[in-house]
């Protein structure tokens, strides 16, 4: 079972509810999907059995034996990539969006395009089962294909090691990259908070979800620090038809779990909001499809 863990926005406590979701019970697959901040390794310390490079496109590079110094490729870059410095053609890595274009009119064929591979595929052991996740180097091509890797490594790790549940922590937002996390899993939990672009972007991220008819769940996070709004999204969320699986207070003690580089639900079982994590993790997978 693939149960994606997103939220429309950043700063929601996602990769948290993601990360104790994972420590909770027996062995599980997690594949941290928000490749261009992969945060989860950070918490989890997983091995490295296996480093994939991941190809993301192309990039321009000057071969200065040729140029001339013409700047031609300056006025012609859309992107502002290309400029001079100390009195040469430099071309910014992060910059570049890998058009060709320079590397077409350059009248003395000085630029050259090369593979961008510098962004990498992990793949290993951490304490409660297997770990899979990308980092996409700065000014690398992402759309979803490095998410997608991610994905079918994580479901050839599970088929290999016999385990049945792997959890995606996805990236926030809505884009490319989302719709490769969400793509044919089996279970969608949205976590959104108290606040008015918390309710307006857990609104566009369940747009999106629907189109893929995939079960689909809310969590509340931080519900206590604007009871008026959670009550909104409550109501929002029960007039849509769109399952609350639960309500989770602000405890500073994820932060201080984060520290010690533990879940919450590791760090201190004991306390109200593990208990309820617990609650929400066993109605998520106790519910069929």
């Amino acid at each position: 079972m693939e149960i994606a863990v997103i939220s429309g926005k950043g700063g929601t406590g996602k990769s948290s509810i993601a990360a104790a979701f994972a420590t909770l019970n027996g062995k599980v697959v997690v594949a941290d999907c928000d490749v261009d901040a992969a945060n989860l390794y950070l918490l989890f310390n997983p091995t490295h059995e296996e480093e994939t490079v991941y190809n993301g496109g192309q990039k321009a590079i000057i071969n200065y034996n040729k140029c001339t110094n013409c700047a031609i490729c300056i006025s012609y870059c859309r992107f502002d990539a290309i400029s001079m410095a100390e009195d040469k053609v430099v071309i910014s890595e992060t910059s570049c969006d890998g058009c060709f274009l320079c590397s077409r009119i350059c009248p003395e064929g000085a630029i050259n395009m090369v593979q961008n591979d510098k962004s990498r595929m992990y793949s290993g052991s951490f304490r409660n089962g297997k770990m899979v996740y990308g980092r996409l180097y700065p000014g690398e091509e992402n759309s979803g294909k490095l998410v997608n890797m991610v994905r079918e490594k994580a479901k050839q790790v599970a088929k290999e090691n016999d385990l049945d549940t792997i959890i995606l922590d996805g990236p926030p937002g809505i884009g490319c990259p989302v719709i490769s996390t969400i793509t044919g899993v089996d279970k969608v939990v949205i976590v959104t908070e108290p606040t008015i672009s918390g309710l307006s972007d857990m609104q566009r991220a369940l747009e999106i979800v629907k189109k893929f008819g995939t079960e689909t769940y809310v969590i509340i996070n931080k519900y206590d620090l604007n009871r008026e709004m959670s009550d909104k999204i409550d109501s929002w969320c029960k007039i849509s038809g769109v399952s609350i699986m639960g309500r989770l207070p602000f405890d500073s003690q994820i932060v201080e779990a984060m520290v010690q580089r533990k879940s919450i639900t590791e760090y201190n079982p004991d306390i109200n909001i593990s208990k309820k994590i617990k609650t929400i993790w066993n109605k998520i997978i106790s519910q069929k499809k």
